[in-house]
């Protein structure tokens, strides 16, 4: 017997795929079904390492919690690091293949298509459920042609299709219809229902637009999802859109928006941190006064090197050093943090070298070759743990590496810390994610009191609370009959 298959697209970009998908998982798993998350393609720059040592969307990663799983490369067999407006790396069970442009990408999507294929195959024969997220829109009609993302998947494995549509952001009506509209018959045949995300109000007020959607449309309204305030998950890609009123905040903390910023969700745990005032700095706005900058990572260090230059916000860390501030440079950050970054084989653009910030006594060289590790061990500076992975392709070397962030228990060491204790730098993603490196980190940048946060917490709860508002609003019965549960007892 094989998996049942659910697919959720999008009207767009953003809303709401990847949290209906990790909800639907979460719903799934407390009623008992053995379920796996599943995006055939995806293109973001928040990754995750798996169990089998490959890199796939970090949402993914997410939503294998949501499903009782550890990541594994079948959750997302082609991923899409964009390294420019035209370009990306791609990723294909895990690994790097190669750089490729819009156009290229374009003729390789029968290769790609095999691999989702191949993924898809496995995961129906391990599961009774798969539950899928589309990528971007089905109605991008200049890339229909070997779509493998949307449709062109739904079609060949003949699975229904869930489209879900943000009134949040206006004219919801108009993206589902135009959307519809917009599909061959066939592919508007396999859309069992539509759901609306981020309500906010009356919903009285909306059921005369949601009775004419079902005539107009003759799709059932699986139901209205609420806007949830203050969810703490970790976005796919875009940077985060809500900052809440934190009155207890006493330690402020900027990072600045690099136009290839890459895993910001490192920075997660701060923003969920009550006594953090923790500020996106967004392009030609100044550096503000803060106690702690982060450089976040990357995709195109060079890249976003010169384009933090241009900002002016080199100077502005020289001056927030020089008066005591704090900086902390994570994967691609700390490679900023050196003294030269040298790319002789254009492993992310042109090849050459960039001269570093020189806030580190190190060079860091770009190789084929991707380092991806789970990593654990101990603060150098602290009694503490420490846990993380690492993405990148730069090896660093120099006199700051004998004075380490972290000794690993692999034997490794991790990261640099300058003599002064200022500046730290670690290519460990999810650095602040154990408790106790977060108050460890904490008192290193002056807050000395620090309350514990304990993120895997934060977001075991909003998980839940996602499938228990797919519980409350969605069409429980038809989510059964979609999945073949009409047999399973809560």
């Amino acid at each position: 017997m094989t998996a049942r298959v659910l697919m959720v697209q999008g009207c767009t970009s953003d809303a709401g795929k990847s949290a209906l998908v990790t909800a639907l998982c979460r719903w799934a798993y407390r009623r008992g079904l053995r379920v796996a998350p599943f995006k055939p393609q995806n293109m973001a720059l928040n990754s995750a390492v798996t169990a089998d040592g490959g890199e796939i969307g970090r949402a993914q990663a997410v939503q294998a919690q949501a499903s009782g799983l550890e990541p594994r490369v079948d959750f997302n067999p082609v991923l899409l690091k964009p390294n420019s407006d035209t370009g990306a790396q791609v990723i294909v069970h895990g690994h790097a293949v190669a750089n490729m442009d819009a156009r290229h990408y374009h003729h390789y999507k029968r290769i790609a298509f095999d691999a989702v294929m191949a993924s898809h195959a496995r995961l129906i024969a391990a599961y009774d459920a798969v539950i899928v997220e589309g990528a971007g829109s089905p109605a991008e009609i200049n890339l229909r042609d070997r779509d493998i993302a949307n449709m062109g998947y739904a079609e060949a494995v003949d699975c229904p299709v869930i489209l879900i549509a943000d009134i949040d952001r206006g004219g919801v009506f108009a993206h589902l219809v135009g959307t519809l509209a917009l599909l061959s018959e066939s592919e508007r045949a396999r859309v069992a229902g539509l759901v609306i995300n981020r309500f906010r109000g009356d919903l009285g007020l909306l059921q005369p637009g949601l009775d004419w959607l079902q005539r107009e449309t003759g799709k059932p309204v699986l139901g209205v999802l609420p806007y949830l305030q203050g969810l703490h998950l970790e976005a796919e890609d875009a940077l985060p859109r809500e900052y809440a009123p934190k009155p207890e905040a006493v330690l402020r903390v900027a990072v600045p928006a690099l136009p290839r910023i890459s895993n910001h969700t490192d920075i997660d745990a701060l923003r969920a941190h009550p006594q953090v005032d923790l500020r996106m700095v967004a392009p030609g706005q100044a550096l503000p006064p803060c106690e702690v900058i982060i450089l976040p990572g990357s995709k195109s260090t060079r890249a976003d090197l010169a384009w933090l230059r241009a900002q002016g916000w080199d100077a502005g860390i020289a001056r927030h050093l020089r008066y005591g501030g704090k900086l902390i440079g994570i994967c691609g950050g700390l490679q900023m943090l050196g003294r030269a970054v040298h790319d002789p084989l254009g492993i992310e653009g042109e090849p050459g070298s960039s001269e570093g910030l020189g806030w580190l006594d190190l060079e860091t060289t770009l190789a084929p070759h991707k380092q991806l590790h789970r990593a654990q061990g101990r603060l150098t500076f602290a009694d503490a743990p420490v846990a993380g992975y690492e993405i990148h392709c730069g090896i660093s070397q120099g006199p700051a590496l004998a004075l380490p962030f972290a000794r690993l228990d692999d034997g490794r060491s991790d990261g640099a810390r300058s003599a002064d204790g200022q500046v730290i730098g670690s290519y460990l993603h999810g650095l602040f994610d154990d408790a106790q490196a977060l108050l460890a980190l904490l008192r290193w940048a002056g807050l000395h009191d620090a309350t514990t946060v304990d993120v895997h917490a934060l977001r075991e709860a909003a998980i839940d609370r996602l499938a228990d508002a797919v519980e409350r609003h969605l069409d429980i019965s038809m989510l059964e009959r979609l999945l073949g549960m009409t047999t399973c007892v809560p």
